[in-house]
């Protein structure tokens, strides 16, 4: 039977999944559209549940349109959606982990998490402070990656595989005069603060990208020192 009223339950409860308390809570979270469902299939992920425009051909609880419209996050007019259970890795792993901390910035989370699997790493961690990953602007931006690329917390860069070269701007040596080998996580931090003292005194090295400009926002360095470690590390096999 179509779902035809906005005020629906299981509607209502899509909603609440919007905010982190509620994901928390149930474990849960929304991707929305048809290429980010076929990610998460392509993946292996088996929705909890499914709903789609009913005019769509989609396969799913069918939902009119204006109703399924009413639910999205986006507000992309979202054909179809699905809530699949929110997965943590259990730690960090390399040989590449790229770290993330402090980042708020949902679009810059979920770009990261693209760029990590582009370029090989084998986990994303998340630091404090930094943006949930399944929250819908950080799922949509990871363009399917996060259905891939295993995703941790981590409370302290003691828990971090390998070398922890940390990037600051026109701090250390230039990235790609670091020495490749080894397990290595490059960790970065909010465009604007950077990382904390306390998080730079736990690194092993620091290391800088050479810009013209004032600075990268964190997606941007992540995926510039993703591709540059990714290259030397091809480069030496």
């Amino acid at each position: 039977m179509t779902i035809t009223s906005p005020h629906n339950e299981q509607l209502k409860e899509i909603r609440k999944l919007a905010g982190r308390k509620w994901r928390d809570k149930l474990r849960l979270f929304v991707a929305e559209g048809e290429d980010l469902i076929e990610a998460a299939a392509r993946a292996g992920w088996q929705p909890e549940a499914l709903y789609a425009a009913e005019d769509s051909g989609l396969a799913g609880v069918p939902v009119a349109p204006h109703v399924l419209a009413t639910v999205s996050q986006l507000g992309s007019g979202t054909r179809a959606l699905g809530v699949y259970g929110i997965r943590w890795a259990p730690a960090p792993a390399g040989p590449v982990c790229l770290a993330l901390w402090g980042v708020v910035d949902p679009g810059n989370v979920g770009t990261a998490l693209r760029s990590a699997l582009a370029f090989g790493a084998a986990s994303v961690a998340l630091g404090p402070g930094s943006a949930d990953p399944y929250g819908p602007k950080a799922v949509r931006a990871s363009m399917g990656a996060l259905f891939e690329v295993p995703v941790a917390r981590a409370r302290d860069v003691s828990e971090l595989p390998g070398r922890r070269v940390a990037l600051v701007a026109r701090g250390g040596v230039p990235l790609d005069e670091l020495v490749p080998g080894g397990e290595v996580t490059l960790v970065v931090g909010a465009e604007r603060e950077g990382l904390p003292d306390r998080v730079l005194a736990k690194c092993d090295e620091v290391a800088h990208i050479p810009i013209r400009s004032e600075s990268l926002n964190a997606g941007m360095a992540a995926t510039v020192a993703l591709y540059e470690l990714d290259r030397r590390m091809r480069d030496r096999a």
